[in-house]
């Protein structure tokens, strides 16, 4: 039996056709990311899964979304890392407890 992997869950917001890719803040509990794809044929969740693997340093099959695939609010978890990790990955502050 394997030990059980630590899995955080982020609530994110994209903001897709931006010139420049990268975290755009943290507010309300959500994480903004700007993202070059465009909302079509979901090339937005494309690059936002391999965009977060890259910044978090987990393989792309560690990245999932959840929810929000049509949307521009999503939820995503990354398995291998915890929430805190995450966060201090993307250079946000760890909200208060």
């Amino acid at each position: 039996m394997t030990a059980p992997q630590h899995s955080a869950t982020l609530s994110v917001r994209v903001v897709p056709r931006s010139s420049r890719e990268g975290v755009a803040g943290y507010e309300g509990g959500v994480v903004r990311i700007r993202l070059n794809a465009p909302p079509v044929e979901g090339r937005a969740n494309d690059a936002l899964l391999r965009f977060l693997a890259r910044a978090l340093g987990v393989s792309r099959a560690q990245v999932a979304l959840v929810s929000g695939g049509t949307g521009r609010n999503k939820i995503v978890r990354i398995d291998g890392i915890t929430r805190t990790e995450a966060l201090d990955a993307l250079g946000l502050p760890q909200p208060p407890e």
